[in-house]
């Protein structure tokens, strides 16, 4: 059996930001700028990140918008020196969980076409293609798929996420 590292979700501080953007440049060709998560974190009321910690270490982060019933992954990613180790599918479980609190009934996000890996975690949460978005990925031309989980609250989807979050556990 593997033992998975503790992985401590927290709301993402201006003082994270530092080691966001190490994690970002190292996982996207195209960053989001330093200020853009500083508006987020101080601006955007329907905004919430968070920081995935093993011990001090910042290791992953991801963020959500929430309003009223809808909500929107905007970004996840992983350090990719810690890649294979589950720590983004405990993220994207926690910003579940968190729209889910937050009283979100459906969840979307953009993933890129070629991004099979995070597309089949998102299969894994429930999460389907509803359609293309074509060009969307401004350094490649790269077309996003737009995936949709729906009916969050209710008792079919909160059993299977709770399933999904026994195993993780």
């Amino acid at each position: 059996m593997v033992t998975m590292p503790e992985l401590s979700i927290e709301p993402m501080l201006a003082t994270d930001v530092r080691d966001v953007l190490r994690i970002e440049r190292a996982s996207f060709t195209t960053q989001w700028p330093a200020d853009a998560f500083y508006t987020e974190l101080t601006t955007n009321k329907v905004a919430h990140y968070y920081v995935g910690r093993l011990g001090d270490e910042v290791v992953a982060y991801g963020g959500i918008w929430v309003i009223l019933e809808d909500s929107h992954v905007t970004t996840v990613a992983v350090d990719p020196a810690r890649r294979g180790q589950r720590l983004g599918e405990r993220m994207m479980a926690h910003l579940i969980a968190e729209a889910t609190q937050r009283g979100a009934a459906w969840i979307t996000l953009e993933v890129r076409e070629s991004n099979v890996i995070a597309q089949r975690l998102y299969r894994k949460y429930g999460f389907t293609t509803v359609t293309v978005r074509k060009g969307y990925y401004t350094d490649n031309d790269e077309n996003a798929l737009v995936m949709w989980a729906g009916n969050l609250r209710g008792a079919l989807y909160q059993h299977r996420f709770s399933a999904q979050r026994a195993m993780l556990a």
